[in-house]
């Protein structure tokens, strides 16, 4: 699962939600906002967590805000397309449907208590080992043991699984010689304890174990290799809001609890357990595009039902389509 709880908000303007045509985004003689969450947890937590926060957007936008919640992202990303909702606080999933099907674009994201725009999944060894790089785990695997991740684990087994093993053309199940799948804790404190020769686990595992221990686990593990950065939760705005409108919401949150509030608006967002938000793009998405469409890849190369021609034709487009997700990550850099 990527990194914290997935939930959604959404902005409506002038809008009865239950299904008349919205007017356009904030128009000059727009009065209400209606921002959505998607509900996780009771309706009534979010709300006294938010409420401050939503009480202050009201005040930078000059418009009265009211919040809304529903209970999918389904909802949130069908009423962006109808242009029911305007802005949306989404998980990086919903967020490639947003952007594909409801005109939406990424402005910004979260950023977490301790600063980090997302989190990274990394492969370990022990001070003491020998391996000092991947190609040395890769040379030796078949003498090696491996300490998998979770089958669905984002950063436990995608994430590594296109970035470390794929772009290396090997298979840790065939590579070495005894794998063995754990949750990352585990794993880590198996590194640790010489009980695997390698494994995986992610930066969230090691910052954990920091704080329950006092004890920083990098003085025993050396990490190998390091993940693209897996991103935080994104918010994402409609592309045809006006530009001044857009550029107010951006500035909002990009901005909390940094100005002359900051303090106020420092301890509401440690209430929310964030730290405050990041300017972002579209192309913070890229890495989870690449991993579906890793997926993608994989489903088809296993699929005994199709035709060798199908089959080749359909590889075909997905590698073209993983090709341009590379150069645009490329670009973006």
């Amino acid at each position: 699962m990527l990194r914290r709880t997935f939930f959604a908000a959404a902005a409506a303007v002038t809008v009865v939600m239950a299904g008349t045509v919205a007017t356009p985004a904030l128009a000059q003689d727009a009065k209400v906002l209606n921002i959505g969450f998607i509900s996780t947890e009771s309706s009534s937590n979010l709300k006294n967590a938010w409420q401050p926060v939503i009480d202050d957007l009201s005040k930078a936008l000059g418009v009265q805000v009211k919040p809304f919640f529903a209970s999918d992202y389904a909802g949130i990303i069908e009423g962006m397309r109808f242009n029911k909702v305007q802005v949306a606080w989404f998980g990086n999933k919903a967020a490639i449907e947003a952007v594909d099907r409801a005109n939406g674009e990424v402005f910004a994201s979260v950023i977490d208590k301790d600063g980090n725009p997302g989190y990274w999944s990394v492969l370990l060894v022990n001070k003491d080992s020998e391996l000092k790089s991947v190609e040395d785990v890769i040379r030796r695997g078949k003498d090696l043991s491996y300490g998998a991740g979770d089958p669905n684990s984002t950063s436990g087994t995608a994430v590594p699984g296109y970035y470390l093993w794929a772009a290396n053309k090997v298979e840790p199940k065939t590579l070495f010689k005894a794998v063995r799948i754990a949750n990352h804790e585990t794993n880590l404190l198996s590194v640790m304890n010489k009980q695997v020769d390698v494994a995986i686990a992610n930066t969230e595992a090691i910052e954990r174990y920091r704080i329950s221990t006092g004890k920083n686990a990098l003085d025993q593990v050396r990490v190998l290799w390091k993940s693209p950065l897996i991103p935080a939760d994104p918010l994402v705005y409609r592309k045809d809001l006006p530009a001044d409108t857009k550029a107010k919401i951006k500035s909002f949150f990009v901005n909390y609890g940094k100005g002359p509030d900051a303090a106020r608006e420092k301890q509401l967002l440690a209430t929310l357990t964030y730290q405050g938000f990041r300017p972002s793009t579209d192309a913070q998405l890229v890495p989870i595009r690449q991993l579906d469409l890793a997926k993608e890849k994989a489903r088809i190369e296993q699929d005994g039902s199709l035709a060798a021609a199908d089959k080749d034709k359909q590889l075909a487009d997905v590698s073209r389509r993983l090709a341009e997700l590379d150069k645009l990550a490329a670009s973006a850099q």
